[in-house]
């Protein structure tokens, strides 16, 4: 492997323009494709196969509402001493619902009735629903939207509490951090002038994984003609692009400009970093690839196109590093090892004269340190770590999340106020069969009887006279615990009813989704975590050719998880911070957040555990003792990997300063899982237990070690061969080890 990528790495190098010319019209041919196919995100979280799911696909065609399009609440609250439905505030209401309905781009306007059971008991409070033609909140003009808010101003004028909220008026937040990763992307550049001395340098990274991510997006956005995708997906997609952009790129350029610095030709040294560091690049990547790839066999559809859209950004960030890196060093040649800058040119002068006098460097020297208290390391580690974890335990799952509108908020509060938690998260009981009519007499009437349960609406047929729905509104809210357990009650309590009347009885609506969703989500995380982990586990057995030290990157993995859950719990569940970040307290973590955390977490651990652990094993292959071996790849990769990790802390902590609370929340796991694992976990923890486990860390079966191919990840097979530049293009590209 790494002779045929030392080939590939020198053929880009000199045939740099045929190389960058290439990748250049695939980029110009993707953003055609995307301008010409892209459809519109779609926002759906459902999950095939759930009861709540196939009773709401029943539902929309017993029970058609006569318009797919988006629909809005206003709330009105009448003075004290009147009612939303006589007197002063039911003119105004008139006036108001009747100036909305002339609107452009509504539909209909559903004005507050007793009939309806839109008015409070008091009779102050009352909902009304407006509907529009288009399907999508940032499709309503804002020449609507300020229509409808003057009508509701001109209520409030007549002395009536207003609110907007719903759908309509609480749109989604555009995806992306804003100016949040604009400060991460300047962090990056300057954590790479830091560590290359070069600002011309420097700047190789950051476009590589400007580059891919432009690629990835363009793909992602061409694939949503065939694939429903979520704006999520581009996010995820965003986040990793630009994280192992950098990274990939980082460790090739870090190894090249070593040795033109110390004197290889450049042409030799991009081929030798390609072939060295790009083959770990390319195992790390393949281990990112797996976990994204593997939420496939949770067999849930939006996670899947989620991990298949982020695999498919890390794949073109992989085969960038191994391709368009190396032609644009080509382009710099033995430029890449100088710098303009005075200052940054007599920086790299005295790190070159240090090294080159052998002064002991600072990686080395904490190497020795973890060496010497590796049993105090591992205690301390593992302790701290599992304190961290303790909030986790207190981790439920959910759907809904804090609206971030000050308005929307408004209306949900007067909504709870007048009608009690419950009534935004109603659960609809939908019978099928003949006797459906008996059947949601009988189970209206059990539900009534429940502990948790505000009111049940009288059952209503449908036309064909086969179905029929009763809506049960719980005490509590749509994300408590009490709700959950309704719902389960109401379940256990249709079993009789079925068998005596024939019927077939679901419960669905939106709070029956989101406890179906996490339910089945959490159902799919042991499974998942198998598979990730015994396929990394496999992949790295392979590539290190031993069994501990596999085992104890996923253990180290497992530690940083436990972490990093404990702090997305203590912020988003129970508030800790949410001033500084801008988050909101919330009962539940969206569901699908913590199974995303482990894919991407998982296979970023592995990434480091590969560029630190391969330069240990490439030291030990030489021949030195297990301890020296440690001390000196730890040395020599410690410096990268820690700007590695510095610089996606920043990539992925800028997104929490975005709009989105679900980009909030994964940013926000995503820094403190890399934090956690890349500066306790192999930092600290890797060096002290490969200073215990010494030659059994390297130890492998004998009849494994005749099964297993060996993929010369350390670069042993370029040591002896003797490959000079005379060959053929066409010849380096044609061998393959």
């Amino acid at each position: 492997m790494s002779t045929f990528l030392y080939r590939l790495g020198r053929f880009s190098y000199r045939r740099k323009w045929t190389v960058i010319i290439g990748w250049l019209v695939v980029l110009c041919a993707l953003g055609a494709a995307a301008a010409t196919l892209m459809k519109p995100f779609t926002s759906s979280t459902s999950i095939p196969g759930t009861e709540a799911q196939k009773a709401s696909d029943v539902l929309a065609k017993e029970f058609p509402s006569g318009s797919d399009g988006i629909t809005g609440q206003i709330v009105f609250r009448a003075p004290r001493g009147e009612t939303v439905t006589a007197g002063p505030a039911a003119d105004a209401i008139r006036t108001a619902t009747a100036r909305i309905a002339k609107t452009p781009g509504v539909e209909s306007v559903t004005a507050p009735s007793t009939a309806a059971g839109n008015v409070s008991r008091d009779g102050r409070t009352g909902m009304g629903k407006v509907t529009f033609t288009v399907e999508q909140a940032d499709k309503i003009g804002s020449a609507s939207v300020k229509e409808i808010e003057a009508a509701a101003g001109q209520a409030r004028a007549a002395g009536l509490t207003v609110a907007l909220g719903g759908q309509a008026f609480d749109p989604v937040p555009a995806a992306g951090g804003g100016a949040g990763e604009g400060v991460g992307v300047l962090i990056t550049l300057i954590v790479l002038v830091l560590v290359f001395r070069s600002l011309r340098a420097a700047v190789v990274p950051l476009a590589m994984a400007l580059v891919g991510v432009a690629l990835g997006v363009l793909a992602l956005l061409t694939l949503t003609s065939v694939v429903a995708m979520d704006s999520t997906a581009l996010v995820l997609a965003l986040m990793l692009g630009l994280a192992v952009g950098v990274d990939y790129a980082l460790f090739i350029v870090s190894r090249h400009q070593t040795q033109v610095r110390d004197g290889m030709d450049p042409e030799e040294s991009a081929g030798l970093a390609v072939g060295t560091a790009g083959s770990a690049v390319l195992f790390a990547g393949a281990t990112v690839v797996i976990a994204l790839a593997a939420l496939t066999v949770v067999r849930i559809p939006f996670l899947a196109v989620m991990g298949l859209g982020a695999a498919l950004t890390v794949v073109i960030s992989v085969v960038l590093a191994l391709t368009l890196l190396p032609a644009v060093l080509g382009l710099l040649g033995p430029r890449i090892a100088s710098s303009r800058i005075p200052a940054l040119r007599r920086s790299a002068r005295r790190s070159l004269d240090k090294q080159r006098s052998g002064a002991v460097g600072a990686g080395v020297r904490w190497a020795r340190l973890m060496d010497r208290r590796r049993w105090a390391v591992l205690v301390l580690g593992v302790i701290g770590l599992g304190v961290l974890a303790v909030p986790a335990a207190d981790l439920r799952l959910g759907l809904s999340l804090p609206s971030t509108n000050a308005e929307a908020a408004r209306a949900q509060k007067l909504t709870d106020d007048a009608f009690g938690p419950g009534y935004s998260g109603t659960l609809v009981v939908l019978v099928e069969g003949k006797g459906a009519e008996a059947a949601a007499g009988r189970i209206a009437g059990a539900a009534a009887r429940l502990p948790d349960v505000a009111s049940v609406a009288p059952a209503r047929l449908s036309g064909s006279g086969d179905a029929a729905l009763v809506g049960v509104v719980p005490k509590s809210g749509p994300q408590s615990e009490r709700t959950e357990r309704l719902l389960h009650d109401i379940r256990a309590a249709r079993d009789g009813i079925e068998k005596s009347t024939g019927t077939d009885i679901n419960v669905t609506g939106s709070t029956a989704v989101s406890i179906d969703v996490a339910a089945k989500l959490t159902q799919a995380l042991p499974v998942y975590c198998l598979v990730v982990m015994g396929l990394a586990v496999l992949l790295l057995t392979l590539v290190f050719r031993s069994i501990a030290v596999p085992l104890k990157a996923a253990l180290g993995f497992l530690l940083s998880l436990g972490g990093s859950l404990g702090v997305l719990v203590a912020v988003l569940q129970w508030g800790w911070f949410s001033s500084v970040l801008g988050t909101q307290a919330s009962p539940t973590v969206i569901s699908f957040l913590p199974i995303l955390l482990i894919g991407i977490l998982f296979g970023l651990a592995m990434d480091y555990e590969v560029f630190l652990v391969s330069r240990m094993r490439e030291e030990y292959a030489r021949g030195k003792s297990p301890v020296t071996a440690m001390v000196d790849g730890f040395g020599h990769g410690s410096k990268v990997v820690t700007a590695a990790a510095v610089i996606m802390v920043s990539v992925f902590g800028s997104f929490v300063f975005a709009d989105m609370q679900i980009t909030k929340g994964m940013g926000l796991a995503l820094a403190v899982g890399v934090l956690l694992d890349a500066f306790v976990v192999r930092m600290c923890l890797v060096p002290a237990a490969m200073s215990v486990l010494q030659h059994a860390a390297w130890w492998l079966p004998r009849f494994l070690h005749r099964v297993l191919p060996h993929v010369d990840v350390e670069g042993e097979q370029l040591a002896r061969e003797q490959t000079t530049p005379a060959e053929s293009d066409r010849d380096l590209l044609a061998t393959r080890s």
